[in-house]
């Protein structure tokens, strides 16, 4: 299970990709032929794993590494920096990993068992506002043995433990370039994953050369990435058609993607690669603000989102209505929110209200994100808004922040509405629900929920065969929609648009949606 071979494909664009994991590349390809330029709207919020829970990860996977990772087409975690991960014990509460041998930073330090107890240790002591503290719930104690043995000790049993620590997350830094009380604050990244940082410009670009000591999974297909970060899903468009770039991982709005399907004159040369996807998008409802926090009115919105129109006037096809948090194409989906209300129904939202004394339109401000889904996000706020106010019981106001910003007001409180993005940590089900429940909750918004993580999520993480805690996740999407904290709107499709001599595209996104650069490559002849 610990090595990836070279296998047979039927279909020409995966047999193409497949084969050059093999070394198909020519003599004659110079360092510029191999260099891919990939734009993207998902920029790092910071450089530091332990102040991130968010789209920065995309950076991470590409240059650190985890003890254990998600290669393309695994649903369970395999060997990275580390030979092998296993229980020790039948209540999975201790978790042993040996390091591989001989493996470095790259600025030549040892990673060895101790950076990685420091690594994690310090998520926890500096328990950053917005950072990865949350995933780590169940860790009792980290022990380094020796060089290169490192053992886990839970505080209760977890199973889901190996799956956290493929998360970009627990990353494994340099302990003498980061601190272990605070985080890293000089705009520079040391790590050891298949690429090195050569330099970062922060709205700009990052630019990424192969680590010739790289240890781990990943089969490199090219030689240096160029990442450009853009804010306009139109901009970064024309740049793939002017051939400035070579590929787009995350932003491509549905009109886009229509367009490339169509395969017009501007875009004949380009190809566009789908993907199931597991990325959802929802609205979180502040319990502190005076009306949001009035559960008849999350019901009442609940009752009247249509998401079949907001799917098919902004998305065009591209998405699908979601009514769970738990996507479809994960163990324990189910369709909750449309089994508790049905069809969109205005009659029985403006009931609900009544029902709480409440005959006004209801005023909320609705808050999203303008720089990191993507350009469709506003086109999607704007259908809310008017499906909203077109039944007469709500006046809503749109309001838009660049991430950083954005990010800020939700973790302060700020917002009684605010639209959010999530693409898994890992496939399972406990990461669609466990993230969003708690004091220490992803969202900044503490939601607490005895049964879910007290009961149903400790139960569930005893069970080692995560196929068989489908009851437990099943009976947690119903919490979910009795209080409406949460409101499941679409589940994504993955596109990846590039140059038809780009290769590798059906390979690089990983289950966690990440984009593993190492997979594209420049196809030497056709």
């Amino acid at each position: 299970m610990f090595n990836r071979t070279c296998l047979q494909a039927a279909a020409a664009l995966a047999s193409i990709s497949l084969l050059a994991g093999c070394g198909l590349f020519s003599d004659e390809d110079t360092d510029s032929e191999q260099k891919i330029a990939v734009g993207t709207t998902s920029e790092p919020s910071t450089l530091d794993p332990a102040a991130a829970w968010d789209g920065s990860w995309e950076l991470y996977r590409n240059v650190f590494q985890t003890l254990v990772s998600f290669p393309t087409g695994s649903t369970t975690p395999q060997p990275d920096a580390a030979e092998g991960c296993r229980f020790t014990d039948a209540a999975n509460k201790v978790l042993e990993c040996k390091l591989r041998e001989g493996l470095t930073f790259t600025n030549g330090e040892a990673l060895n068992a101790a950076a990685v107890k420091h690594s994690i240790d310090r998520i926890r002591t500096i328990d950053a506002q917005g950072g990865p503290t949350g995933l780590l719930g169940s860790l009792d104690r980290i022990d380094a043995a020796d060089e290169r043995t490192v053992t886990f000790r839970l505080k209760t049993p977890d199973a889901t433990f190996p799956f956290i620590l493929a998360t970009p997350a627990m990353s494994i830094v340099p302990p003498s370039e980061y601190p272990a009380d605070k985080l890293r604050e000089d705009g520079k990244l040391t790590g050891s994953g298949p690429y090195a940082l050569d330099s970062y410009a922060k709205g700009d670009h990052a630019e990424l050369t192969r680590f010739s000591k790289y240890k781990g999974f990943a089969k490199i297909q090219n030689d240096a990435v160029t990442i450009r970060y853009y804010q306009d899903s139109n901009v970064m468009m024309q740049a793939l058609k002017d051939r400035k770039i070579d590929a787009i991982n995350r932003g491509l709005t549905a009109e886009e993607v229509v367009e490339l399907q169509e395969k017009k004159p501007e875009t004949e040369h380009l190809q566009l690669v789908e993907t199931v996807g597991a990325d959802i998008r929802y609205l979180v409802f502040n319990p502190k603000d005076p009306y949001a926090g009035k559960l008849a009115v999350r019901r009442a919105i609940a009752q009247v989102v249509d998401r079949g129109a907001l799917v098919e006037k902004v998305y065009h096809g591209t998405a699908e209505p979601l009514y769970s948090m738990v996507p479809k194409g994960i163990a324990g989906h189910t369709t909750e929110f449309f089994d508790r209300f049905g069809e969109p129904n205005v009659t029985k939202a403006e009931e609900i209200l009544q029902e709480a004394g409440i005959s006004e339109p209801v005023p909320l401000t609705f808050w999203y994100t303008t720089d990191r889904y993507g350009s469709s996000t506003a086109p999607e706020f704007a259908e809310l808004k008017r499906q909203l106010e077109e039944t007469g019981l709500f006046k809503i106001t749109v309001q838009g922040k660049p991430w950083k910003e954005f990010q800020a007001g939700y973790q302060n409180g700020d917002y009684p509405v605010f639209g959010r993005g999530w693409f898994p940590d890992f496939p399972d089900p406990d990461n669609f629900i466990a993230p969003f429940v708690g004091p220490n909750n992803v969202l900044g918004t503490p939601y607490n929920s005895p049964e879910i993580t007290e009961q149903l999520l400790p139960q569930s993480r005893r069970e080692s065969d995560r196929g068989a805690v489908t009851k437990q996740f099943e009976r947690a999407q119903e919490i979910l929609v009795e209080d409406v904290r949460l409101l499941p709107l679409w589940q994504g499709k993955l596109y990846v648009a590039a140059s038809e001599e780009i290769g590798g595209g059906e390979r690089a996104l990983d289950p966690q949606t990440v984009m593993q650069m190492w997979e594209l490559y420049r196809k030497t002849s056709w």
